[in-house]
């Protein structure tokens, strides 16, 4: 179980045996709200971690809450998801699928250790490499941005000489 970030950094992770997801959501919260309590804005997940009796507690704790319904919808369901702020952190959420994809390629799709707390170190190492690689993309494309700047900069200068 992982959790990002808006800008795709991992903030959160959790690995998951035996258990459902809805059960781990209480915990989740919890961690959350004591790491980041009033930068949440908005939380989504999907639909593994639905659980209608605790979506009107945590609407009251996350001021965009994108908690999908497992099975058919009602009326007010269908207008609560059909609102276009749920709907763009709904699409928002799907990126979670390319992070776990993304970690896979980052050596999480095989464990050579042994024993779980072999594997659960391994995850930890995954998700340092994956955070890793996102951080040194930004700091690749930052740069690649300030050196077009420089060279736009030099081009001018010699055009007016």
């Amino acid at each position: 179980m992982i959790t990002t970030e808006q800008h795709g950094l991992i903030i959160d992770y959790k690995e998951m045996q035996q258990t459902i997801d809805s059960k781990e959501l209480p915990d989740l919260v919890k961690r959350l709200k004591a790491r980041f309590n009033e930068h949440i804005e908005s939380l989504s997940m999907d639909k593994g971690f639905s659980d209608e009796s605790k979506r009107e507690e945590l609407e009251k704790l996350f001021p965009l809450l994108v908690m999908q319904k497992k099975g058919k919808l009602s009326k007010e369901e269908k207008e609560r998801e059909s609102k276009p702020e749920f709907k763009r952190l709904k699409n928002k959420h799907s990126a979670i699928e390319s992070d776990i994809n993304c970690l896979e390629h980052h050596g999480l799709d095989r464990c050579p250790d042994k024993g779980a707390d072999g594997f659960k170190r391994y995850i930890g190492f995954g998700v340092m490499a994956y955070n890793m690689h996102k951080i040194g993309n930004y700091l690749l494309a930052k740069d690649k941005v300030i050196e077009i700047k420089r060279k736009k900069k030099i081009e001018k200068l010699r055009k007016a000489a």
